[in-house]
């Protein structure tokens, strides 16, 4: 792992020695910055039973800027487009240097528990969360099914 910062090799031999609980994440071929991650669906919410995939992918600038995230399982949830773009205030402006993959994983887990309509990604989403919020859980748990059968 020559080249690579110390910190991104600690976090990787972090997350391999102490997982996040339904979060796996393996390098992608030899590039240590690109990630596949899967993340099992909160329990509690619509995505519960569903396995998601995502990438993440670490700057050559990380960790001074976020790193790069997005699902590539379609996704029924306000703050995740139809690009799997996810719209998390630590992705973009509320980054830190002192945060870490690890925390960002946890808070995309957390954002699939606790949708945020009211900072929407996916405004349609948003607004069946919003108007009639039974349809939108029952949507999300229907696309879960459909789409992150594990």
């Amino acid at each position: 792992m020559s080249g690579v910062p110390k910190r991104i090799t600690k976090e990787i031999e972090r997350l391999n020695r102490d997982p996040v609980p339904g979060i796996s994440v393996e390098i992608i071929g030899d590039n240590i910055r690109y990630f596949s991650v899967a993340m099992a669906g909160p329990s509690q919410s619509p995505y519960e039973g569903g396995l998601f995939k995502l990438e993440l992918f670490l700057p050559e600038d990380y960790p001074m800027v976020p790193p790069k995230v997005r699902f590539l399982t379609k996704m029924y949830h306000p703050n995740i487009d139809k690009l799997g773009r996810i719209c998390l205030d630590i992705l973009k402006d509320k980054w830190s240097p002192a945060l870490q993959v690890r925390t960002v994983l946890l808070s995309i887990q957390a954002l699939l528990s606790a949708p945020n309509p009211d900072d929407p990604l996916a405004n349609d989403v948003a607004e069946q969360w919003k108007t009639n919020e039974k349809l939108a859980i029952q949507t999300a748990a229907e696309w879960t099914a459909k789409f992150a059968s594990a």
